[in-house]
Order: structure tokens, then C-alpha cells, then sequence
């Protein structure tokens, strides 16, 4: 039992080496770009076990992505806001949200990837597509708390606010060369990412704060 136990460990640590790689060589080169044979020997292991587990180089990147996914969404989903006000709440899931691909250079590298991959391609499993019910679940019931003390305005719709709001935040990692140049600001500097970040979660709740909310609009969440 204990030799079985440790062959299922000792699995999962090669798998997340050979993922671990792939992230970084994808996110630098792209799908196309990247090298099975850099993966395997920036994780210590041979190609064949790599075709092995994941069967192609594509299989390979749509494993990353659903890892990147996985990690991501369920950060965003377990994300503890519940113990502030509404308006706080969604500002404080906002800057997370942000926060991720601030505090992860290459990560807009990737989603750009993902996206021109999943623009052509059926796989499946998606974990994106799977935990995204979550997500909007936990955006519509902030958004329920602040309808219900007159916070936020009656018709806020949670998936239209949430598709928004990512859009926005994301842009600044994804669009850098435009957002650079329409804001006057470089998007990999401190002033740029602040002055964003700031204008992302103000932008979104400006357009939902009810006129006579019961909550003050100095509220903030830092």
C-alpha cells in the first residue's frame, strides 16, 4: 500500500514538473513557438513521458491552461468577502481579480494564447467553462446583497458586470501596447498598474451604485 501510495505521489509531482515547464516555455514562445524538448528537460524528464501523459504538444497546452484555470477561478471563487459591504466586497474581488495578473508577468502571455487556441478549437474539458458558473454565483450574490440595502441598482445583472469588469482589468495585461497609448501611462510601471486598478473598480461600481443607496460612498475596500 505504501509503495502504491508512493508511486501516485511521486506521479503527481512529475506531472506538475512537466506542467510547471510548459507554463513557462508557453508563456514565453506561445503554442506554436514552444519545444517539447525544452519542457522535458527544464523538468527532468524524457519527451516520450510527456507524449505519454498528455499525448501531443496541444494536449500539453490545454492541460496548462485548465491548470492555470483551475488555479485562478477557484482563488477568485474562494476569495473571502462576505463579511463586507457590498460595495466593498466587489471592490475588494475587483483588485484581487487584478492582483493575479499583476503579481503574474506572464499570465496575460498565456490568456492571449488561450484565447487564439480556444477561438479554434472543441477540447473536452475546459476548466474555465466549468468553474465560471461559480464565479458569476458568488458576483450575483454580492450583487443580490447590495440590491436588497438599496446599495446597487435594481437591474444589475452579475454576468454582464462580471464579463466587464474582466475585460477592463485584463485589458491592461492583454491590449498593452494600445492601453499604453491611449492612457499616456506604461502599463508594466507602478503609476500605470495603480492608476488602473483604481480606475477599474471605480468604473464598474460608478455604473451600478444606486443614487440613494443605504451605504455610504466613501466605502472602500484596500
Amino acid at each position: 500500500m505504501q509503495t502504491q501510495n508512493r508511486s501516485k505521489s511521486d506521479k503527481r509531482q512529475t506531472m506538475s514538473r512537466m506542467l510547471a515547464a510548459a507554463h513557462q516555455e508557453f508563456c514565453n514562445k506561445g503554442l506554436a513557438g514552444g519545444r517539447i524538448d525544452e519542457i522535458a528537460r527544464n523538468a527532468g524528464v524524457t519527451k516520450q513521458l510527456i507524449f505519454h501523459y498528455y499525448g501531443s504538444k496541444e494536449g500539453l497546452f490545454v492541460a496548462v491552461l485548465d491548470e492555470t484555470s483551475d488555479r485562478l477561478m477557484t482563488g477568485w471563487v474562494d476569495f473571502d468577502v462576505e463579511q463586507l459591504t457590498p460595495t466593498q466586497a466587489l471592490r475588494a474581488l475587483l483588485n484581487h481579480i487584478f492582483d493575479q495578473y499583476r503579481n503574474d508577468p506572464l499570465l496575460a502571455r498565456l490568456a492571449q494564447e488561450g484565447v487564439r487556441y480556444h477561438d479554434y478549437n472543441q477540447t473536452p474539458r475546459n476548466r474555465f467553462l466549468e468553474l465560471a458558473p461559480a464565479l458569476v454565483d458568488k458576483v450575483g450574490g454580492i450583487v443580490q446583497r447590495g440590491i436588497e440595502c438599496r446599495s446597487f441598482k435594481p437591474d444589475t445583472q452579475p454576468r454582464l458586470l462580471l464579463a466587464t469588469a474582466a475585460l477592463i482589468a485584463t485589458g491592461w495585461f492583454t491590449n498593452a501596447y494600445s492601453t499604453s497609448a491611449l492612457v499616456g501611462l506604461d502599463t508594466a510601471s507602478e503609476e500605470g498598474m495603480e492608476t488602473w486598478r483604481k480606475h477599474c473598480a471605480d468604473f464598474i461600481l460608478a455604473s451600478i451604485v444606486a443614487t440613494h443607496g443605504e451605504e455610504p460612498r466613501s466605502a472602500r475596500a484596500n
